[in-house]
């Protein structure tokens, strides 16, 4: 059992409201120091994984595991996977109205904190300027509700600028290219670039290799009908963004009715 690996092992899930099933046996190790790179179709499930990764309530997990660093996940509430390093950047970021980003981001960092501790003002403004400024973000959105009358991109680089500040061990960003120009989405891939280290692994969910142009993954999965189907090099993105997704479905109907058969 690893221990410096976000794993997701034989993993099932279905809608908690209908039991349809959305994920069928996804198998994928995230290892420190990695970044990978989920594409598919509409209805894959791509957006599902990342949700069911965060705790979301809306998906009932039916089989399988996910270990980070070795603990299992589903043994954890939200917050507890969120202090344990998780992070999740969503593909439609929350409005939370009357909840300054510098107050909102100051209490996600406080919470971290050994009970009793407190962060320093000074030291904690002088480093959330300097990410706001490597995102080409205003200083004025420090005083702005969280995410209140942002447009597109300026929401996505608002979550991008909350994995900055929260340095999680392993962040999935789910879709977060979608909606943004090119100018924007060149400043998105400079802060997810920004964080690439050997202690932590990075999950890019999109569906086009666009994104892949800017951030260079070490490894790309498609993801169809719920299960990682193929994985390769980031060639296998530029494959796709030829042929489409038709030859890769067409391919992993014809091998699960050979073995069927």
């Amino acid at each position: 059992m690893s221990t410096n690996c976000l794993e997701i092992r034989n993993l099932h899930a279905t809608i908690a409201a209908n039991g349809t099933p959305i994920l069928n046996g996804l198998d994928l190790t995230l290892p420190k120091g990695e970044v990978h790179a989920i594409m598919g179709p509409n209805g894959s499930g791509k957006s599902t994984l990342a949700k069911i990764l965060a705790g979301h309530k809306a998906y009932e997990v039916t089989d399988g595991e996910v270990l980070l660093d070795g603990n299992n996940l589903f043994d954890m509430e939200i917050d507890e996977r969120a202090r344990a390093g998780l992070f999740l950047a969503f593909q439609y970021p929350l409005e939370i109205p009357g909840v300054s980003n510098a107050n909102f981001l100051r209490a996600a960092l406080s919470a971290r904190l050994p009970e009793g501790e407190e962060i320093d003002a000074v030291s904690f403004y002088k480093q959330l300027r300097a990410k706001m400024s490597l995102l080409d973000m205003d200083t004025k959105f420090t005083g702005r509700a969280v995410n209140e009358g942002f447009s597109g991109g300026e929401k996505k680089r608002n979550e991008i600028l909350q994995m900055m500040l929260l340095e999680p061990t392993y962040a999935v960003l789910d879709e977060t290219d979608s909606g943004l120009d090119i100018d924007a989405l060149k400043i998105v891939a400079r802060g997810v670039n920004a964080m690439r280290t050997p202690e932590r692994g990075i999950l890019l969910i999109t569906h086009y290799q666009r994104l892949l142009n800017y951030i260079q993954p070490d490894h790309v999965h498609v993801l169809a009908n719920g299960r990682i189907v193929r994985s390769g090099d980031r060639t296998l993105a530029l494959e796709l963004e030829e042929k489409g997704y038709d030859w890769i479905r067409e391919a992993d109907e014809a091998a699960a009715a050979a073995a069927g058969a």
